[in-house]
């Protein structure tokens, strides 16, 4: 019997310590993990979290809070008005440290409902799912604007020259109205995929 409680307590002891691991391997490197707010609480959330992290001096472990955001054009009585929209409602990004000192301040701050992961655990977001939000790398600074002309470098429309529409930083893409079997067609294209002309 006291040998199966012996084990019993070793396994658990293993178990705590790989656990214990497991937190120290999270805490050495920075990583965006994403929390879930109330709806229309993502800038308050925001605000908030970063006067926390001023307040605590905590800029070492959470270097970034961030709600994309993307340009619509919406037309309003006739009109062509530029807005700026959230690209993901109800919910905020952080490029953090993750321990237990910023997991509470984070899942304390008010308006936060939980972080994005299994239980109580937070997933942190893969570096192809970073890369695709278009956050924490390189911002490609593109030297065009709507209404251009670009000249299409590679892909099925190649060659092709069309007039720029919409740009979406965000997904680095922007769409072209391309001359396809004589109408003016619009196309999604990467940023890559034109030239400036």
């Amino acid at each position: 019997m006291s040998e199966e409680i012996n084990k019993a307590e070793e396994t658990k002891v293993e178990e705590e310590s790989l656990a214990a691991e497991e937190t120290r391997m999270i805490s050495d490197e920075a990583r965006w993990y994403v929390v879930h707010t109330y709806s229309g609480y993502e800038n308050k959330v925001k605000a908030n979290i970063e006067k926390t992290v001023e307040n605590r001096g905590m800029q070492d472990q959470i270097f970034e809070v961030s709600v994309p955001l993307q340009d619509v054009v919406e037309m309003k009585d006739g009109r062509k008005k530029t807005v700026q929209r959230k690209v993901f409602p109800g919910y905020v990004l952080l490029n953090m440290i993750m321990n237990d000192e910023t997991w509470y301040v984070v899942r304390n701050t008010r308006g936060v409902t939980s972080f994005v992961g299994p239980g109580s655990k937070p997933v942190p977001l893969t570096d192809a799912e970073v890369r695709a939000m278009g956050i924490g790398g390189e911002v490609e600074n593109l030297d065009v604007e709507v209404g251009d002309t670009v000249r299409v470098a590679t892909g099925p429309f190649a060659e092709s020259v069309g007039q720029i529409q919409e740009i979406n930083a965000n997904k680095k893409t922007l769409v072209v109205s391309l001359s396809i079997f004589g109408r003016e067609t619009p196309v999604e294209l990467d940023f890559a995929q034109i030239d400036k002309l």
